[in-house]
């Protein structure tokens, strides 16, 4: 993994210089220990946080709706913060060249290889691809958002991109295949808490923990098998059903569930019996007759 990294790494480094090289840009570097020289971008930098923060303060809120909602405040914001430059800008596009013919590749593109847990480590972060691929080498495409899984010329994955270093992002359908042939690696899985794609799937673990004991990661990868092969929400609706009916939960109930395909009432589906208004007759008389 060290040595991915370091190939990563000069990848980038090969990249910038050649995108300098075809543009016919000329580089330039700092003295060594003097950050500072680097002020102006960071100034900037740290200028645009303060702006934003203040526009933040000044709307009252820090929640939208959506993220292109977001970028659409923001795209505003900088249009605001660059209105004192659209003349100084227009000088220089006035004597820029024009840009090459074809558009720079905007991604890093590296080898990996798929581990023995169905496991990619990309930029310090695992993610998991199809369990076909084990022990296979793939070529990873890394995008600003998101990154591309390509094998043998095709793609087989498309992962939104994870932030920061040492995360993962774990597909339960990715590994199911073999987890249910291991279910005792279940117990001790570094990354089990993402085989839980919903909060009744953990807590129908946690109920088999104790109706089945040793037996109950087996049971619930029975569970979770079957969420990948038919439904995961009919399997989850299923759950919901046997919780809400204070039934057992069992890999047999919840498969009866699914396989009938009948339809389970939704969590708002509430009916109302009709109300007897002498009940309330009873109350204002003080009649007997109505639960206390």
């Amino acid at each position: 993994m060290f040595i991915g990294e370091i190939v990563t790494s000069l990848y980038a480094v090969v990249s910038v210089i050649w995108e300098i090289w075809d543009y016919g840009l000329t580089g330039q570097k700092i003295q060594a220990g003097k950050a500072n020289e680097n002020g102006d971008v960071e100034q900037r930098h740290h200028r645009f946080k303060q702006a934003l923060d203040q526009a933040l303060m000044l709307r009252g809120s820090r929640d939208f709706a959506s993220r292109g909602k977001y970028e659409t405040f923001m795209g505003e914001l900088i249009d605001q913060l660059n209105a004192g430059r659209r003349q100084r800008l227009a000088e220089e596009l006035a004597v820029l060249r024009s840009l090459p013919d074809h558009r720079y590749e905007s991604c890093q593109r590296f080898d990996a290889r798929v581990d023995s847990g169905s496991l990619i480590h990309v930029d310090r972060n695992a993610y998991s691809v199809t369990s076909r691929l084990i022990r296979e080498k793939v070529e990873v495409r890394l995008y600003v958002e998101h990154l591309e899984v390509w094998y043998a010329q095709r793609l087989v994955e498309r992962l939104p991109r994870l932030r920061g270093r040492n995360k993962h992002r774990v597909s339960y359908r990715h590994i199911i295949d073999w987890l249910v042939r291991k279910p005792g690696a279940f117990e001790q899985y570094r990354y089990r808490d993402d085989l839980f794609p919903t909060s009744r799937f953990r807590m129908a673990y946690d109920s088999l923990k104790q109706t089945h004991g040793d037996r109950a990661s087996k049971a619930y990868l029975k569970i979770l098998y079957l969420a990948a092969r038919e439904t995961e929400t009919g399997t989850d609706e299923a759950l919901r059903h046997l919780f809400n009916e204070g039934q057992p939960i069992s890999f047999e109930a919840v498969e009866a569930l699914v396989r009938r395909g009948q339809e389970i009432p939704s969590a708002t589906a509430v009916t109302v019996g009709p109300v007897d208004l002498a009940d309330y007759d009873a109350l204002l008389t003080g009649g007997e007759g109505v639960d206390s």
